[in-house]
C-alpha cells in the first residue's frame, strides 16, 4: 500500500470510513463490519476513521474490537464535539467536555492513545483557543499524537493552528462536492495541513449503483438528503451516467474513477470511502491502481459535476451547524 503524508502524519494513501457500519446507511452487520476492518488491515488500508457520535458510541466499540491485537498496524482517527441525546444533537467545544470525551473514546476503543483526534464540529460559543488549549494538553499528556479539525472555516483553522499545529482537516470532497477548492485547500497547503476527504463517493451516488430512492432502508439518512430527493435525484443521476460512461471507456467502475480523481488532486489528500462490506472495500482499494492521464482528467473536468450537482449536501439545519 502506498503511503501519504498528512501534515506530520504518514498513513496509507486510502483510508476506511467506519461510520456506516453502525448507523446512517441502514442496518449493519457487526460480524461483516469487523471482517471488513480486518481485511482492510490485511490490504494495507491502515487509516481507520470513526467518531464518538456514530451509533452513538457503538462505532468506536466496534472498531476497538476489530483492531484488538493489531493496534500497532493502525492509524486510528476519531472525533469529538457532536453530543447526542436521543434525536437531539448539540455542538460542544468546552475544554472540560474535550477531556471527558477523549477519555471516554480511549475506553471504548480499548487503546491508550489516538493517532489523530478531530474536533468534529466547531462550537461557536466557545473560543477556538480554549478548545484547542485542551487538545494541546492531551497531546502533551500522550493521549493524542496529532490533532485535526472538520468543516471549519479558514479563519477558525488559522486560529486553531496558532494554538497547536493542525495535522489534518476532514472535509467532504468528491467529484460532486468541490467546496474545499474554494479556499481551504490553499490554506492547508500554505500551513502544511493534509486533507482527509470524507464521502469521496458522494454518499454512494458516484458508485453508479443507486438508481432509485426506494433502494434506501427507512433508517437510511439519504432519504432526507436534498441531493437524493425529488427532481434533484434525477438530475444527479444524469450526472452519474456521464461518470459511468467515462469509467466504462477506461475499463473501471464509476466508484474507482471517482476515487482515482480524488487521489489525483494531490499527495496531501487521503480519501476515506466508507463501506461495511469486504467486496466494496476491495473494489475501492483497486482504485489505487487506476492512473488518470491528463486527457482523462480533462474529460472529467468537462463534466462540471461539482457545479451542476443539484441540492445542498446536507439538510438546512445541518448546513447551519457548519463553521463558515
Amino acid at each position: 500500500m502506498r503511503q501519504r503524508t498528512l501534515g506530520t502524519l504518514t498513513t496509507s494513501a486510502l483510508g476506511l470510513g467506519c461510520m456506516g457500519m453502525s448507523e446512517f446507511y441502514g442496518p449493519g452487520d457487526d460480524a461483516e463490519s469487523v471482517a471488513t476492518i480486518r481485511r482492510a488491515l490485511d490490504l494495507g488500508v491502515t487509516f481507520l476513521d470513526t467518531a464518538d457520535m456514530y451509533g452513538p458510541f457503538t462505532n468506536e466499540q466496534l472498531v476497538g474490537r476489530a483492531i484488538a491485537g493489531r493496534r500497532d498496524e493502525v492509524t486510528l482517527a476519531t472525533k469529538f464535539g457532536i453530543q447526542r441525546d436521543g434525536n437531539t444533537r448539540s455542538i460542544n467545544g468546552h475544554p472540560d467536555y474535550v477531556r471527558a470525551a477523549l477519555d471516554a473514546s480511549l475506553t471504548r476503543l480499548g487503546v491508550d492513545h489516538i493517532d489523530l483526534y478531530y474536533q468534529h464540529r466547531v462550537d461557536d460559543r466557545v473560543p477556538i483557543e480554549d478548545t484547542w488549549g485542551a487538545l494541546s494538553e492531551a497531546v502533551a499528556a500522550g493521549k493524542v499524537r496529532h490533532l485535526g479539525i472538520s468543516e471549519a472555516s479558514v479563519e477558525t483553522v488559522r486560529r486553531a493552528h496558532a494554538v497547536h499545529p493542525v495535522t489534518a482537516g476532514q472535509y467532504e470532497y468528491s467529484l460532486w462536492t468541490r467546496d474545499p477548492e474554494d479556499a481551504i485547500l490553499g490554506l492547508f497547503r500554505e500551513l502544511g495541513i493534509g486533507l482527509v476527504a470524507y464521502s469521496p463517493l458522494g454518499r454512494g451516488f458516484l458508485s453508479g449503483e443507486i438508481t432509485d430512492p426506494s433502494q434506501f432502508d427507512p433508517s437510511d439518512f439519504r432519504r432526507h438528503n436534498p441531493r437524493f430527493q425529488g427532481e434533484n435525484f434525477q438530475r444527479n443521476l444524469d450526472l452519474v451516467a456521464e461518470v459511468r460512461s467515462l469509467a466504462e471507456a477506461k475499463g473501471v467502475t464509476p466508484a474507482q474513477l471517482a476515487l482515482a480523481w480524488v487521489l489525483a488532486q494531490g499527495d496531501d489528500i487521503v480519501p476515506i470511502p466508507g463501506t461495511k462490506r469486504r467486496t466494496y472495500l476491495e473494489q475501492n482499494v483497486a482504485a489505487l491502481d487506476v492512473t488518470l492521464t491528463p486527457d482523462d482528467l480533462a474529460a472529467i473536468e468537462k463534466l462540471a459535476i461539482g457545479s451542476d450537482v443539484a441540492g445542498s449536501r446536507y439538510p438546512a439545519d445541518t448546513m447551519a451547524s457548519l463553521n463558515r
